[in-house]
């Protein structure tokens, strides 16, 4: 029985830039209309939204219907915030604020499996087929198939990116300038030196040991952030895009004239 192998690896293994879209939304439908668009991925976000396990299962669910990538965004905490995601079959898990490369090991040895990490076994569940393919199979493909994202975003983080991206046994790094620009005294201002100086010393540290580089938006031109050696791009929201559409539409509304092309009646 084959099991499904990672979109993003796929494309980022043949010189392609995966892109995906963050949801903030839990209904499973939002993450089918991604699919639709010909997104490379979605990212689910469980640290600052409420969403539950069984919907999460579903939004997973409907992402490989379109052989769209799932990526949780884990709440900061247990073994089982990071291990129950894969268990769903999730493509990758994103962890927020990881400041060393002790955390960052530890976090590989809880989540990968024997030769790499010490992760509990059990197929019985979505990524396993419900025990429906062997072991080894199994085990080979959750480490070799599955993705963690490290999250880079505070001023103690970047001083120790190079230990952290020289950590074995993990795939992204991914810089947050909400977070660094805040704690820097600069919130909001992702162009503040400070700020742009800590982005390219963490893509830089992702190149230098072999690691990926995912922006959490357009945070820079898209070519800035190409030759820095970002390779997965997160081009927006859907709170961001529904916001925006309706916007528009009132606008055009209260202007007297038509938005953009005709649409079907709902």
């Amino acid at each position: 029985m084959n099991l499904r192998s990672s979109r993003l690896l796929r494309e980022l293994r043949t010189g392609k830039h995966p892109t995906c879209f963050k949801l903030n939304l839990g209904d499973p439908r939002v993450v089918e209309l991604c699919g639709l668009s010909g997104a490379s991925a979605v990212w689910i976000c469980n640290e600052h939204v409420s969403n539950d396990w069984f919907n999460l299962e579903n939004q997973i669910r409907a992402a490989k219907l379109y052989d769209l990538d799932s990526i949780v965004r884990v709440e900061k905490g247990s073994y089982s915030d990071y291990v129950k995601p894969f268990e769903a079959d999730a493509t990758a898990i994103m962890v927020p604020h990881v400041k060393t490369a002790e955390e960052a090991a530890h976090i590989v040895e809880m989540t990968r499996f024997h030769p790499v990490g010490r992760r509990a076994l059990d197929g019985g569940n979505p990524d396993g087929r419900y025990c429906q393919v062997g072991v080894a199979d199994y085990l080979a493909h959750s480490n070799s198939e599955r993705l963690l994202i490290f999250q880079i975003e505070s001023p103690e983080a970047v001083e120790n990116v190079e230990a952290i991206a020289a950590v074995t046994g993990f795939e992204v790094l991914l810089f947050g300038p909400g977070d660094f620009s805040h704690l820097v005294g600069k919130a909001g201002q992702i162009d503040a030196p400070e700020v742009v100086a800590a982005r390219k010393r963490v893509a830089a540290a992702a190149k230098n040991y072999g690691k990926y580089m995912m922006a959490p938006g357009l945070i820079a031109p898209r070519a800035v952030l190409e030759a820095e050696g970002f390779r997965i791009f997160s081009l927006g929201a859907d709170v961001l895009g529904l916001a925006d559409y309706m916007r528009a539409k009132l606008t055009a509304f209260q202007n007297g004239s038509p938005a953009g092309k005709s649409e079907p009646i709902l």
